[in-house]
């Protein structure tokens, strides 16, 4: 029995290693940032299940790594000055994944249907002071997959530093 062809414009068999990546990225993402809670609930002084409801009533990465700073940042916080420069570091971290995280997943895929490299398109407007930048395109190419491997990494190596942080200032479990 023949093998169906490809049609025209379908993404490349390579694309699949994309994908894949792209779906541990936002695995070991979700993961690492429930860890978040464990922080709120020690740098707020409260329980884990109040960190809970903080933490899902943030409905943005963004928001809940900007509660977490803030709570490491304010007079009264109730962790040692290098604790709360680990937190601070461990959110400036978790902010750079999550715009490689974002960038993939909220963009839109081209194929190209004479064969050319799979492209993303940034679904979002780019304010300049005279001008507006929008759906701006990139390849994804060796060096790309080489990004998301790199952020795996980053987020195993994040995933370890909370633990280590929640275990070493007695958090929350």
């Amino acid at each position: 029995m023949a093998v169906p062809e490809e049609p025209p414009g379908a993404p490349p068999p390579e694309f699949d290693s994309f994908l894949m990546q792209i779906g541990r990225i936002n695995y070991a993402w979700t993961n690492t940032e429930s860890l978040l809670i464990h922080l709120i609930a020690g740098l707020a002084q409260t329980d884990k299940e109040t960190a809970v409801i903080l933490h899902l009533t943030l409905n943005t990465t963004r928001a809940r790594l900007d509660l977490v700073e803030r709570l490491a940042k304010r007079s009264a916080c109730p962790v040692p000055p290098e604790a709360r420069a680990r937190i601070l570091k461990v959110a400036g971290r978790m902010k750079k994944v999550s715009g490689l995280r974002n960038h993939y997943n909220h963009c839109l895929y081209a194929f190209d249907a004479s064969g050319g490299p799979v492209r993303t398109i940034q679904m979002r407007i780019a304010d300049r002071k005279t001008s507006l930048r929008i759906g701006e395109e990139a390849v994804l190419d060796r060096a790309s997959l080489d990004d998301l491997n790199a952020a795996l990494g980053e987020l195993g190596a994040l995933n370890t530093e909370i633990w280590a942080i929640v275990a070493e200032y007695g958090m929350p479990v």
